[in-house]
């Protein structure tokens, strides 16, 4: 079952098609597979112990032998943060760029496979071959070193894939996007383009980094006391902007938060940021007059364990911002994050320090295509069918209209799950297959779904209810049932008490024959505990339910 024929190609997203984030992108033909990114998304406060979730890849695993490469577009976390996690599962090939494979690299030493996994390094620009795809990677600009678009070539016909992207003329680091190429593959003719849609409601352009390394130089010089700046720690065009901009106004500048120093390290290592400025640890950070040091710290979406977070609970072990101090947000609000955002600049507010972010100054560009980029792609490129991608539904079916206005003919809007073929013939959806979810849960990967999580996520509403009954042969109570109530309200004991009450009461009840049968107690006593703190709180707590016969 789909398996693609010799003469038909066929396209599939298991992530980040009607949902921004957790990308995984699937092209078949001529009886073999290929993987475009393998990413992840991180949960939120209804996904309780829960940092990570990723698309769960079980319809390409049962094809695993059929996958011919994993290639991965750029570094950033949603196209190949879960590749540590899923490889074993797939045990393909993977092709990356050379930014993006040092990034990898660090990610699979950490789980203990990096020996195990084949990453090839492509260069930029480079062509190669997994048969029957021949493909071609295309530079573009974003928020991220060396992202690339490419051009996958089969006898049917080319689909451009354009992975993230913008188009910036002074991208700052790293290489313009490349038009020359893009014109040259519209005119050769392009089947299909699956397209980021992130923006597509934005009008005008996204922006240029250019930009913003000015508005930052001007707002740090105007700044009294200390300075931190928290943004992406993986648009590194923006982090040298900032440590320029504490350089010109005579501060020094400290690098704060791990993430951070892996994406400067694997800068360097590919050749980027050799001249970036002396920069100083927090430790030495620490000791420096208010007005002589900046921190350039992670944590820019609320994440509790980042350096922006600790300091706004000050718990940062050298670093402190206090009254008369600045936090510059250079960055925008994922969506999902604006309560944790919301927490830790309400907690560095509650301190006395100024909060600067994109809405007070112009200190933030997107790395996504807003709509005239989008419409300039398309003249570019021309395809014969468009089929918008990395976007909610909202954002594809306006994508798609917006296409149309472009007089691209075909147009299909395919959420998750959702199987095209793209040829021959008019672009058509040919099935629907599993699309689930996995969770990082501790050092475990576990559907979303499961029960583990699903309980949990109870007892986080509704809170936990256990029971033992301790009876005899023929099911008659030997002592008062035992009672214990978590996340639930009862401090003066008296639900405890209405549950004790409520179980005797089930047991007397109960006939002789129910008595002798464990489980039939068991569904008894769980009811009974249930329906007692249902009607003092209005909860369906969790409910286990231990009996002891004696």
């Amino acid at each position: 079952m789909n398996v693609p024929g010799n003469d038909e190609l066929l396209f599939l997203a298991l992530g980040g098609a009607g949902e921004i984030g957790m990308n995984l992108n699937l092209y078949g033909h001529a009886g073999k597979w290929l993987m475009l990114d393998l990413g992840i998304a991180f949960g939120d406060d209804s996904m309780p112990g829960v940092e990570v979730i990723m698309p769960d890849p079980a319809f390409i695993e049962e094809r695993a032998k059929d996958l011919v490469g994993i290639v991965l577009t750029h570094a950033h976390e949603d196209h190949l943060g879960a590749v540590a996690d899923l490889w074993p599962r797939l045990k393909a090939p993977v092709y990356a760029t050379p930014f993006a494979a040092s990034v990898l690299r660090r990610k699979l030493t950490q789980a203990g496979i990096v020996d195990d996994v084949p990453v090839t390094e492509i260069p930029l620009r480079g062509k190669f071959t997994l048969a029957p795809f021949e493909l071609e990677m295309i530079t573009m600009t974003h928020s991220i070193l060396e992202p690339n678009a490419l051009a996958i070539r089969t006898k049917l016909g080319t689909v451009f894939h354009t992975g993230d992207w913008k188009i910036d003329p002074e991208p700052l680091l790293g290489d313009v996007t490349d038009e020359e190429t893009l014109k040259r593959i519209g005119d050769e003719g392009v089947l299909a383009m699956v397209c980021d849609s992130t923006n597509v409601f934005v009008p005008g352009e996204a922006g240029s980094e250019a930009k913003v390394r000015k508005n930052l130089r001007k707002l740090v010089k105007q700044c009294k006391g200390r300075v931190a700046v928290t943004c992406f720690a993986s648009n590194l065009a923006r982090v040298e902007s900032i440590a320029l901009a504490a350089v010109a106004a005579g501060r020094s500048p400290v690098l704060s938060g791990p993430a951070l120093l892996r994406m400067v390290e694997c800068a360097q290592e590919c050749g980027y940021m050799l001249d970036f400025p002396e920069h100083l640890s927090p430790q030495e950070g620490a000791y420096l007059p208010r007005d002589k040091v900046l921190y350039i710290c992670t944590g820019s979406q609320g994440e509790p364990r980042a350096s922006m977070a600790k300091i706004a609970n000050d718990e940062h072990r050298d670093l402190v911002l206090e009254e008369g101090d600045t936090a510059i947000f250079s960055s925008r609000v994922i969506p999902g994050n604006e309560r944790s955002v919301g927490r830790m600049q309400n907690a560095l507010m509650a301190r006395g320090v100024e909060i600067i972010t994109d809405h007070e100054a112009d200190i933030h560009v997107s790395g996504h295509p807003a709509r005239d980029e989008l419409v300039q792609v398309y003249q570019w490129v021309r395809p014969q069918i468009a089929v918008p991608v990395h976007g909610e539904v909202r954002h594809m079916v306006e994508h798609a209209a917006l296409a149309r206005k472009c007089q691209v003919p075909e147009t299909i809007v395919a959420p998750n799950g959702t199987l095209v073929r793209l040829a021959p013939g008019p672009a058509e959806i040919i099935d629907h297959v599993r699309a689930g979810r996995l969770a990082r849960d501790g050092d475990n990967v576990v559907q979303l779904e499961s029960n583990s999580l699903r309980d949990r996520r109870k007892i986080l509403w509704n809170g936990a209810a256990a029971a033992t009954l301790v009876i005899d042969g023929k099911g008659k109570g030997v002592a008062p049932p035992k009672v214990s109530l978590r996340g639930i309200e009862d401090e003066d004991g008296s639900l405890a008490r209405a549950v004790v009450t409520s179980l005797q009461e089930m047991l007397t009840g109960l006939t002789a024959g129910e008595r002798r049968e464990d489980h039939r107690i068991e569904e008894a006593a769980r009811q009974a505990v249930r329906r007692v703190v249902r009607a003092h709180l209005g909860k369906k707590p969790l409910t286990d339910v231990h009996i002891v016969r004696i």
